[in-house]
This record gives C-alpha cells, sequence and structure tokens, in this order.
C-alpha cells in the first residue's frame, strides 16, 4: 500500500510541474507581496531587533536574503536555516499575516520563507519557478488544515496549525525549489515530521511573547528537512499514516479515506485561493467582533458605552479567558488575541491599526475600564470559520446591537494600500517593494 507521504509527495511534484492558473498566480504575487511588507514592518520594531539578533547568532552569515535586511544594510544575509527562521517570525510577528479560515492557519507565512532561503542558496533567480512553490506550499498547508476541520476543541485545538502542518509544506515547497526527486521528497516530508511541534499554549495562556513567532520553528524546519534529504538522509516512509505517524500521533487518529482522497484530489480547486489578506494586526478569531465594534460605534457616535455584552462560541471562548487576563493583558500579543479588550479598544479608537494598537493601549485608562465592563456569555455554537460575533451596549439610556459572521475580502486597491502602509514604516520609498521585491507584481 502506497503511504500518504508518497501519495503527497507525488501530488505536490505534478502540481509544480504545471503553470499557475493566471488568477492564481497573480494572487500569489500579492500574498509574497503582502507578507514581505509586513516583515519589513517588523524589522523595526523590538521584536524584530530580537528575532534578528537571534538569527544572526545562531546562523551566521550567508547567501539567504533577509526581509528587511540586517542592521540597515538591505544585502546583508544569513545562513539558509537562520533565514528562513528569522523570516517567518518577522512575517507573524505583527499578527497581519494571511490566514485560511476553514484550515486555521497562516500558508505563506511559512512557505514563502522557506522557498526563498532555498532559492538564495542555489542562487535561483526564476520568479516563476518561486511562485510555483509558494503556491503548492502553501496549498498543501491549506488542505491538510481543511481536512482536520478544526473547531473550539478536540485534538487539534490544542495545536498551531500552521506550525504542525507547517513543517509538511515548507519540507515539500523547500523541496521543490532543491529539484529533489520523488524518493527524496518522500524523505524530507518524514525528515520534517521527526521536527514537528506547535503546542498552542503560547495562545491558550498569557503573559508569553512567543506567539509571535511559532511560524518560524516550522519553516526552518522544513529547509533543515529538505536539505537532509538532499544530501542521502531517509526519513520514514509512512510519516503521515504510520503507527506513530503525524495524523494518530497528534490527532488521535488516522487521516479518514474521504479526507485523505480530499487533500490528494487534482480535480478540486485551488484551497489557497480562500486564503485572505489580513485587514486588522490582530488575531483572526477577533476580527467579527472588530467588525461589529466598529458598528456599534458609529451607532453610538460620541455616547460613551455603559455596559457591553458579547457572545462567543467555543472556540472565542479561548480569547476571552482567563478573563482577568483578557480584561487587561499584559503584553501587546495578548491584547491582540483578546477579544474583550479588542472590542473595548475598537469601541474607544476604532479600528486596530500599526499605529494605534501600540504597547502604549496597554495602560490606557478609559479602554481598560470599558473592558472591565465587557461580559462575555457563550452560546454553545462552534464552526470552523469566522464565529459569529454578537454585541448588545447599554449607553446613555439606549440600547443598540451589531453582529458580524461574515467578512469580505481586501479588494487588490486595499491589498495594494497595506502594503505601502506596511512598507512605509520602513522605508521612506514604498515602491522600492512594489518594483523590486522578490516577485515584483506586474
Amino acid at each position: 500500500m502506497t503511504s500518504l507521504s508518497r501519495e503527497l509527495a507525488r501530488w505536490a511534484r505534478a502540481r509544480f510541474d504545471e503553470p499557475l492558473p493566471g488568477a492564481l498566480a497573480r494572487k500569489v504575487q500579492l500574498h509574497i507581496l503582502d507578507a514581505t511588507s509586513i516583515a519589513m514592518a517588523a524589522r523595526v520594531e523590538d521584536v524584530g531587533e530580537q528575532i534578528l539578533r537571534t538569527a544572526t547568532i545562531s546562523g551566521g552569515p550567508g547567501p539567504a536574503r533577509v526581509l528587511g535586511g540586517i542592521g540597515g544594510k538591505p544585502t546583508s544575509g544569513l545562513a539558509p536555516l537562520a533565514a528562513a527562521f528569522a523570516n517567518a517570525a518577522l512575517i507573524h510577528a505583527l499578527d497581519f499575516d494571511d490566514i485560511h479560515d476553514n484550515a486555521r492557519l497562516h500558508p505563506t507565512t511559512v512557505i514563502l520563507p522557506a522557498v526563498l532561503a532555498i532559492g538564495d542558496l542555489v542562487d535561483s533567480h526564476d520568479n516563476e519557478r518561486l511562485c510555483r512553490a509558494v503556491a503548492v506550499g502553501n496549498e498543501v498547508m491549506c488542505r491538510l488544515g481543511e481536512v482536520t476541520e478544526p473547531v473550539g476543541d478536540g485534538p487539534a485545538s490544542g495545536w498551531f496549525l500552521t506550525q504542525l502542518y507547517g513543517y509538511v509544506g515548507a519540507s515539500i515547497a523547500a523541496g521543490l525549489m532543491l529539484f529533489l526527486n520523488e524518493e527524496e521528497l518522500v524523505s524530507a516530508i518524514g525528515l520534517a515530521t521527526m521536527q514537528a511541534a506547535g503546542s498552542k499554549q503560547a495562545g491558550f495562556g498569557t503573559g508569553s511573547t512567543a506567539r509571535s513567532i511559532y511560524p518560524a520553528f516550522a519553516a526552518e524546519g522544513g529547509v533543515r528537512a529538505a536539505l537532509l534529504a538532499r544530501e542521502g538522509i531517509i526519513g520514514p516512509e509512512e510519516s503521515l499514516d504510520g503507527e506513530a505517524g503525524l495524523f494518530p500521533l497528534y490527532m488521535g487518529h488516522d487521516l479518514a479515506v474521504d479526507k485523505a482522497s480530499r487533500l490528494l484530489d487534482d480535480s478540486a480547486a485551488w484551497s489557497f485561493l480562500s486564503t485572505d489578506v489580513k485587514r486588522w494586526p490582530c488575531c483572526r478569531l477577533t476580527h467579527t467582533y472588530v467588525a461589529a465594534a466598529i458598528g456599534i460605534r458609529e451607532q453610538l457616535g460620541a455616547v460613551r458605552p455603559d455596559r457591553v455584552v458579547i457572545e462567543v462560541n467555543q472556540s472565542a471562548l479561548r480569547l476571552c479567558q482567563p478573563a482577568g487576563q483578557r480584561r487587561r493583558p499584559s503584553t501587546l500579543g495578548d491584547a491582540k488575541y483578546s477579544i474583550p479588550f479588542l472590542v473595548a479598544f475598537t469601541l474607544e479608537r476604532g479600528a486596530p491599526t500599526l499605529d494605534n494598537l501600540t504597547v502604549e493601549v496597554l495602560k490606557d485608562l478609559e479602554i481598560l475600564a470599558l473592558a472591565d465592563r465587557v461580559e462575555v456569555r457563550e452560546t454553545g455554537d462552534d464552526n470552523t470559520v469566522h464565529p459569529k460575533a454578537n454585541i448588545a451596549v447599554e449607553a446613555g439610556g439606549s440600547h443598540v446591537s451589531s453582529e458580524a459572521d461574515t467578512l469580505s475580502p481586501m479588494s487588490e486597491s486595499a491589498i495594494r494600500d497595506k502594503i505601502a502602509l506596511c512598507v512605509a514604516r520602513a522605508l521612506e520609498n514604498t515602491r522600492d517593494l512594489i518594483e523590486n521585491g522578490p516577485v515584483p507584481l506586474t
């Protein structure tokens, strides 16, 4: 019986050998530019300095680019493993990276850094090949997430699927850039799963800043797996579906036959097409609540809320507990992962942006006082996409409410504006990225 990892390797190689459809190719380009601009914006933050100092010490100089450069030098590079780690961490550091809602993961955050690291190692200047590798790696991650059908409880709920499935996706994307044959790619997948991890405690708990970097471990691990496979290290073939394979070990059961068929379906549309660019720099599960709070703010005008009640499902409840720490977060990362705090923030200050959602708001007495008045009611309903946000407010003797359960994708024009705003935080000339980035947008 053919192993799932071999079937996945064959599927990925076949997809990689085909030209990308026009709409998909352009979407990949936009997401690459979005990720690059976010990394550049993060580069000038304290977390960016922490990431790059660590990557420089642990990896040393090398041929692989770091998005935004090192020490103000755009041409500076690192060893491939360190560059893959640094770039993935930078892309995720601001909680602004792309997201596939059904899969609950950030694909480009992991795959682009892995592909860039290998592309620079082999001195590849083939942008079309780079885009195909990013597309296939992203697709692997999105499909793995989709067939997992993550919700607020069960085995999948305790893992950052970006990290867990990122090891597999990154090993495949890096392997394709390295021209690995089928046997080598199967080994790369096996070697990737030997590193697999992704505990969500950095999100469930409070006080940690490590949630900002977790995708980086997968990008680095995928590159390492591909390089080891190229050198002849043979990874375990049944790494996904063996007795101690990824699915039995991490999900508690084998991947069902119908889900395996969905994973490998050649006739299905590209799942990556459903990946969205983020509109606001905070956890995606908060976005419907931000949208609903914007609706409340528009209704209230200058009237201040007296009482706020929000309804949450099981997934959203994770971002409301423990109540005290979620209402008064100690780190900016916790603030971005807190529904009560972000509802209060949005009601007081409007939609969150990189300019207004900063560490200073953690001590904003008006926001904190309102966050203390946010009441959370669990509905018990859950789903694999956006939680339905219901917010009811009492203000000045009036009652107003707002709800949101869908989020419209950003237009290309809005994405371009976001890219320009992100780059403006690091560069005076925003056109430099648009015209001279890793994959110029034509």
